[in-house]
């Protein structure tokens, strides 16, 4: 009787034990895992898409960021679709920063702490071939974790329509324009500091790619491409820095800004970063 009793307590523990593991933010499969935020101890969600019927890890990888306050969701289907993108032949990593989708946290508007989420993010990866994408107000998140850890195998930083500073993503400006403005006072200077890329972006070492259509998808004008170009070039830490097709390290006004991208060709956004992608490889 004592060792049918053993018996049982040890199935009961073990089955106690299995539960536990299936219900465990750690748990871990070849596309999806969970990455540890240093700096908050949030678990973040991470998945990975590979091109359809390929799975050849010596595939060079990039990792998105998604724009405002979004999550890798925006990366599941349609003109943002991450499958779209590695089907150009790339290893594709979308993941939740702390306080969204699945992960664990709390917001932080793309602040210090979600930056050092995306640290943790890019060295799961597990590559020295690695690209950043950020989209929209993903700029802040980007450009901040590459100006601070300029040591990250990040080879590029690719930029759609990223917003520069407070005036485009606090309404300080008379557009009003942003979705902070409730969030943080113009004035707040310790908050700020953590989340204007046009400061971060003229620290950043690596070749700097900035995609710009003639109407932005939130902003009244251009004139934070610009800027942002302006900074990069400016600040001398990066030796490639481009808007869309054009001359490599120029300067741009208002008055000698090029001809940009038309809308329709925004149809076909995955497409023509994986072509950039693949050119800055």
């Amino acid at each position: 009787m004592g060792s049918m009793k053993t018996i049982l307590t040890s199935i009961i523990v073990a089955s106690i034990l299995l539960i536990a593991c299936e219900a465990s933010p750690q748990e871990t499969t070849s596309s999806e895992w969970w990455v540890t935020n240093p700096t908050s101890g949030a678990q973040l969600y991470v998945k990975k898409y590979t091109p359809d019927n390929v799975t050849d890890e010596a595939l060079s990888t990039l990792v998105l960021v998604p724009g405002g306050n979004g999550d890798s969701s925006k990366f599941g289907k349609g003109r943002y679709s991450a499958q779209t993108l590695a089907n150009e032949g790339f290893i594709v990593i979308t993941f939740d920063p702390d306080g969204r989708g699945d992960s664990e946290g709390t917001e932080d508007y793309n602040g210090f702490t979600q930056q050092d989420g995306l640290k943790a993010v890019i060295e799961s990866a597990d590559s020295d071939s690695i690209g950043l994408v950020t989209f929209s107000y993903g700029i802040t998140m980007g450009s901040g974790v590459l100006a601070r850890y300029p040591e990250l195998p990040v080879k590029f930083l690719i930029d759609w329509e990223g917003p520069a500073d407070r005036n485009d993503t606090g309404g300080c400006d008379s557009a009003n324009t942003g979705h902070l403005k409730e969030v943080a006072d113009c004035n707040d200077e310790a908050f700020w500091a953590e989340r204007e890329a046009l400061t971060f972006i003229s620290q950043i070492e690596v070749p700097y790619l900035r995609l710009q259509s003639e109407k932005d998808h939130a902003q009244p004008d251009v004139s934070h491409a610009i800027a942002m170009v302006n900074a990069a070039v400016r600040g001398g830490k990066t030796t490639w820095v481009r808007l869309n097709d054009e001359v490599v390290n120029t300067l741009y006004s208002s008055e000698t800004l090029p001809e940009l991208m038309p809308d329709s060709e925004e149809k076909d956004l995955m497409e023509k970063i994986g072509a950039y992608a693949q050119e800055l490889f």
